[in-house]
């Protein structure tokens, strides 16, 4: 009996410890975020590192084995019912640290928003064409993902020539043939941002009729993006963009870095913010610094945070988490490449009445969180 009273005692106890946890993960959600956002009983990664999956690269006429070295940081849209993912996925250029080995995006679809099945060969990658220099050798990474009204898709996503980073933009009717129209900033003040580093374009939505499409605040489209400050530009055709600037002609800042918080060492767009009634809902992805941060979090680590700005000025900050609202937990969010450990936020999508929320693990896999 001893014993049979001591499991019951055991189990309550767990059971009263879980719920205080989920508790005191929820405690920071404010009425505006987003979420809440929840794992899975039994989480795993949805996507890894694949070494046979191969195809014939353009540029060098070889096989390449283009996923061979890890699956990470994705973006996602809903399409004919089905979510499809487009993910980073790196090939293995021998012991070459992070951003020395060469990436390209795959797609995997899924009819249930948490198993899914792989493309055999990625669906955009560096080609020998009129982006050939900003995407060789390193690839192309870290796409965002929105749709139109009419419903052309629009990819946001980093150049990467192993020089300079930039952001830029590509269209497509189905989510297979492309057409790359360079960096984002290109035709602006005659390139003088061409040079300078630009990545994590993240355009502004609003949920319509059930999907996300990217939605226009007084005549214009508008973009969060870049790191280690979050910044803003708008466009009125998606494609070229203009930086908002401060009086002195500098990219404004839009959310910075705070001490004391989760967020002291960087902060960096996440997934396309969504227009609601309350304002715009930025997810961004942040880094502490634990000297000047949040001293349970180690340094370095990333985790995910949500910014409010102003529906009708999208510069304008009106509210803050105090708190991450996802960050590592499981092994596999803190192993990898990056061994300080990542919930690196990309993906969002409405979908069969929930939020899913996609994101990539230690530089090394995807896994997913979403509402109930």
């Amino acid at each position: 009996m001893k014993i049979q009273k001591m499991t019951r005692n055991l189990l309550l106890f767990a059971f009263v410890l879980a719920s205080l946890q989920t508790l005191n993960a929820q405690d920071s959600l404010k009425t505006w975020m987003l979420g809440p956002f929840f794992r899975s009983e039994d989480p795993k990664p949805i996507s890894q590192s694949d070494p046979e999956s191969s195809f014939k690269d353009p540029i060098t006429g070889n096989v390449a084995y283009w996923e061979s070295m890890a699956t990470f940081n994705p973006a996602a849209i809903v399409k004919n019912g089905k979510v499809q993912v487009f993910y980073r996925a790196e090939e293995k250029l021998g012991e070459k640290e992070i951003g020395g080995h060469r990436s390209r995006i795959g797609l995997m679809t899924s009819g249930d928003g948490i198993t899914f099945q792989k493309n055999k060969q990625p669906v955009f990658y560096p080609d020998n064409d009129s982006q050939k220099a900003n995407e060789w050798p390193g690839g192309t990474e870290d796409p965002r993902l929105v749709q139109t009204e009419e419903g052309l898709f629009v990819l946001t996503y980093t150049q990467w020539n192993r020089k300079v980073p930039k952001l830029a933009v590509a269209t497509s009717k189905d989510l297979i043939n492309w057409d790359k129209h360079g960096p984002v900033f290109q035709n602006y003040k005659d390139g003088s941002y061409q040079e300078q580093e630009t990545k994590s374009g993240a355009i502004v939505t609003k949920l319509e009729n059930g999907r996300l499409v990217a939605t226009k605040i007084n005549g214009k489209y508008w973009m969060y993006y870049g790191v280690p400050t979050i910044n803003l530009a708008y466009s009125e055709d998606l494609i070229n963009w203009i930086p908002l600037e401060d009086f002195e002609g500098k990219a404004a800042a839009v959310l910075k870095p705070r001490t004391g918080y989760f967020d002291s060492w960087l902060v960096e767009a996440g997934p396309p913010p969504v227009l609601t009634k309350d304002g715009i809902v930025v997810l961004y992805n942040a880094g502490n610094s634990r000297n000047i941060g949040q001293q349970d979090l180690a340094n370095r680590i990333y985790t995910g945070g949500q910014a409010l700005f102003s529906a009708t000025e999208p510069w304008k900050l009106l509210d803050r988490s105090a708190k991450p609202f996802i960050q590592p937990e499981t092994d596999f969010e803190k192993s990898g490449q990056y061994q300080d450990g990542t919930t690196f936020i990309e993906g969002l999508v409405y979908f069969q009445q929930k939020w899913f929320l996609y994101y990539g693990t230690a530089d090394s896999m995807i896994g997913v969180v979403s509402t109930k």
